[in-house]
């Protein structure tokens, strides 16, 4: 399917809980773009095809290259991972098309190497398109956070290793469903409350118990109710960083993903004395997709 007709073509990144989709030109360039919530879970059973087309209604009948989960089990076809070392090249030659629908999916990347295993879909065409660009070394570690967060080693411009943490959704979940929920409505920034939960979770290896402790403090006025998202959030971070670290080295550490996340990070990163570097994931994301299309003519 070739995907730099004249008429161009669709770029979606169709994740879990939402989907951002652009059409670009024959030359890359985004001419129009949506975002909305219906990720792959908002899909009834056979409903992708009509979803897809929700899609080509707001942005043109045009032919769709789609990453994320949308390639999953629960997802529109699964497309199989690649393992690691995994590159462009690998992702392109590997896509699984959608017979009668124009569309092919990007298949995610594995790690498998003795009792470790881990898998990724969507991170991967944002970590590759950034190399691509120019905007991360081939032998760069990155963190990717999101409802997942991502660190990743690259050798030689592709994927080498990764390693997942589930922060996101963890925080997430604390705030709709645990005893917690009343206290993390606030929205997080960093600031004095974030950078002390940080520090809480770099230094000690209590998490549960300090959760718990958060709620404690609250209750007896030790600690201001306003201040609990964002220590709680620094709390979750910090304990991720040490999952992270020891696969960094001494190198560079880029922070990728939406803005409201890297900063976090970022700052979290200072903290622990290692400065980070961020790039937007979307503009990564379209910088993938454009390099796909490339291999696909």
């Amino acid at each position: 399917m070739g995907m730099r007709r004249k008429e161009g073509f669709i770029a979606v990144d169709w994740g879990t809980t939402n989907r951002r989709a652009w059409r670009l030109d024959r030359g890359g360039a985004v001419q129009a773009e949506m975002e909305d919530d219906r990720g792959i879970i908002a899909v009834a059973k056979g409903g992708f095809p009509a979803a897809a087309a929700e899609i080509r209604e707001r942005l043109g009948d045009l032919p769709m290259l789609m990453a994320g989960m949308v390639g999953s089990n629960r997802g529109w076809v699964e497309a199989p991972y690649v393992p690691c070392p995994a590159g462009l090249s690998e992702l392109a030659s590997n896509l699984c098309r959608i017979d009668g629908q124009r569309a092919a999916v990007v298949p995610g990347v594995a790690f498998d190497a003795g009792g470790e295993a881990d898998v990724m879909r969507g991170e991967e065409v944002q970590l590759l398109g950034a190399h691509a660009e120019g905007w991360i070394g081939g032998d760069a570690t990155l963190c990717h956070p999101g409802t997942h967060n991502k660190w990743v080693r690259m050798a030689g411009g592709r994927i080498a290793l990764f390693r997942t943490v589930m922060t996101g959704e963890i925080f997430n979940l604390l705030r709709e469903h645990s005893i917690l929920a009343d206290l993390l409505a606030a929205p997080v920034e960093p600031g004095p409350a974030f950078d002390a939960g940080v520090r809480h979770g770099l230094e000690r290896d209590d998490l549960t118990a300090e959760l718990f402790s958060v709620r404690a403090r609250a209750l007896l006025g030790k600690a201001p109710r306003d201040e609990a998202s964002a220590y709680v959030s620094g709390l979750l971070v910090g304990a991720d960083l040490k999952v992270g670290l020891p696969l960094a080295g001494d190198g560079e550490i880029v922070v990728m993903g939406r803005p409201e996340l890297t900063r976090l990070f970022s700052a979290a990163l200072a903290i622990a004395a290692r400065p980070a570097r961020e790039v937007d994931g979307d503009v990564a994301f379209l910088a993938g997709v454009r390099h796909l299309a490339e291999l696909l003519r």
